[in-house]
């Protein structure tokens, strides 16, 4: 299995990016999608994740009304559309893929990408 991260970069505040993984290797469609980030000394925590139909979003406070993740089944790729980037946003940007239901939890998902990099300055 493996998710390639992209579309990361650096930014002003107020600016938009939109981030792609793309997976190989496993019946996408059959996966939860999540985006996750980690900031230089903090620890990994969850942005947003989406049912393998589509049907279902789930977001952190954080990121709710600025962020909308969405995926493609056709093309196995899930994406994070960053709207309103504030310079907190700042991070790597790491997709994962979780055979279980929904979760917010790193422990939940199985397989994680490289990471991509997204910088928000002020």
């Amino acid at each position: 299995v493996q998710l390639q991260a992209s579309g990361g970069g650096l930014v002003q505040a107020g600016g938009s990016l939109r981030l792609s993984c793309a997976a190989s290797g496993l019946t996408f469609s059959m996966y939860v999608m999540g985006w996750f980030r980690q900031a230089p000394g903090k620890e990994r925590e969850f942005v947003a994740a989406i049912r393998g139909n589509g049907g279902r979003t789930y977001y952190a406070d954080s990121v709710k009304g600025r962020f909308t993740i969405s995926r493609d089944n056709a093309k196995n790729t899930v994406y994070l559309q960053m709207n309103s980037l504030k310079p907190e946003d700042t991070a790597v940007y790491y997709c994962a893929a979780s055979a279980s239901g929904p979760s917010s939890e790193v422990g939940e998902y199985h397989y994680w990408g490289q990471g991509t990099q997204v910088t928000v300055s002020s």
